[in-house]
């Protein structure tokens, strides 16, 4: 990885210019490639462990980071803004509200999946206390709910209607339609913001949940909830963490952070776009656009022209 670095920096490459052939790994691509395959078609995590932060810079941090998410696949856009690279720490928002991002918050965040193939964080600082990572199989859940409660499985395999959060194209409507569950060719996926479905109850054209559909809303967080389905790891400082959108939920727990700027709780986060992507089901489109196996989807629709290799407070 050092050497890379030094490769990318003598060529003068910044974050902007990098590319997969400017950042050469020897060793590493077959960790990475091994990474990509076990994300598809194992448990749907894979957590890398050991890389050293403290002898580089946060902008040489960066640069490793973006070459290794080169190599891997390809970076898509969190938000509107246009921003491929983020930075998940306490910006003082709060996800209860409109616009609201919870990566950009110190508040417990219940699971969830990312809107992309593979969500990755890479862990520079932790906090003073708290901020627990939280993984669970959305398909063990999915099997209990068929296996217990097989008529709110289908309910779930119907669209529910999302609020975009802002992230609308121009002229849109500012939500949308999507299931929960979905199945194609055999491979199952679940998309699950469970705040996105209920904020999209302000609007007066939306129809209002049925009592069937909240019940299996709340079923899904008990199950997921519940320890016989998911796990937890303490972050360390270099960890690299991939999950598979599809397959894995994933949460936090509520964090408290040091009084020095310097000492605060900072991960960078990629969603990536990999070539081993499973196809997904039509219902699926809203978000993905390309439902195809190993396209290059996901993502919010930026709104500019730009992409965006740091997050800023003040941009949101």
């Amino acid at each position: 990885m050092d050497q890379a670095l030094k490769a990318a920096q003598k060529a003068g490459r910044s974050i902007e210019t990098l590319t997969r052939e400017s950042f050469p790994l020897t060793v590493l691509p077959e960790t990475l490639q091994r990474t990509v395959d076990r994300l598809e078609n194992d448990l749907g995590l894979y957590v890398l462990r050991g890389l050293p932060v403290e002898p580089y810079t946060k902008d040489e941090l960066r640069l490793i980071y973006w070459g290794i998410g080169l190599h891997m696949g390809t970076a898509v856009t969190q938000s509107f803004k246009g921003d491929v690279l983020g930075d998940v720490k306490d910006f003082g928002q709060s996800a209860s509200t409109a616009s609201g991002r919870g990566y950009m918050s110190k508040e417990d965040l219940g699971f969830h999946t990312d809107t992309s193939d593979i969500v990755s964080l890479f862990v520079l600082r932790t906090a003073k206390s708290g901020g627990r990572s939280l993984f669970c199989s959305s398909v063990a859940v999915a099997d209990e709910i068929r296996r217990t409660r097989p008529n709110l499985f289908d309910v779930l395999q119907k669209p529910f209607y999302w609020h975009w959060k802002g992230h609308e194209q121009p002229g849109e409507k500012p939500y949308y339609q999507q299931p929960v569950f979905t199945i194609r060719d055999g491979k199952f996926s679940s998309r699950w913001v469970a705040t996105h479905i209920l904020s999209a109850q302000e609007f007066p054209e939306v129809p209002r949940l049925s009592d069937v559909q909240i019940e299996a809303m709340k079923l899904v967080n008990s199950l997921a909830s519940d320890p016989r389905f998911h796990t937890s790891m303490m972050f360390e400082p270099g960890d690299i963490q991939f999950l598979n959108n599809h397959v894995v939920y994933h949460a936090r727990t509520e964090f408290e952070d040091w009084d020095e700027p310097d000492r605060k709780r900072h991960l960078l986060r990629l969603w990536l776009s990999v070539p081993n992507t499973r196809t997904l089901d039509e219902g699926m489109k809203a978000i993905y656009r390309d439902v195809n196996g190993g396209a290059v989807r996901g993502g919010f629709p930026s709104h500019t022209d730009q992409l965006v290799f740091e997050t800023k407070a003040s941009e949101f």
